[in-house]
């Protein structure tokens, strides 16, 4: 059975910095679309980072919001997602998940399944 599981997340102070890690139970890791999303209660998930499948050149695209701030990446051999989250803000809060789905019109489309995701808070 698939299994996502995100950790990393964490308080920090406005400013600071979080290293988010997906480990993922799926054979053929780097031929997936990976991406991170994002939600806060009442509000839909958001596309946080999206990285493209190795045989599609494992490009980057990100929101605007994090554009400059966040990185995504991937470790093939551990079969881990990577975030790299940098001068967060109030506005990052919310509950980060990994998610591996379908690569169409160099959009990340996500799928099945989604992990539990782990929560990032920034406050002062």
């Amino acid at each position: 059975q698939e299994r996502f599981v995100e950790s990393g997340g964490g308080s920090v102070q406005p400013g600071g910095s979080l290293r988010l890690s997906c480990e993922a139970t799926r054979s053929g890791f780097s031929n997936y679309p990976w991406a991170w999303y994002r939600q806060v209660p009442g509000k839909e998930r958001e596309l946080v980072a999206c990285l493209s499948p190795i045989t599609k050149g494992s490009t980057t695209t990100y929101a605007n919001s994090v554009k400059g701030r966040f990185t995504i990446s991937r470790q093939n051999a551990k079969n881990t997602l990577f975030l790299e989250m940098h001068l967060l803000k109030p506005e990052d809060t919310a509950v980060y998940y990994c998610n591996a789905g379908t690569w169409g019109g160099n959009v990340c489309t996500a799928g099945e399944p989604w992990g539990q995701g782990t929560q990032v808070t920034v406050s002062s």
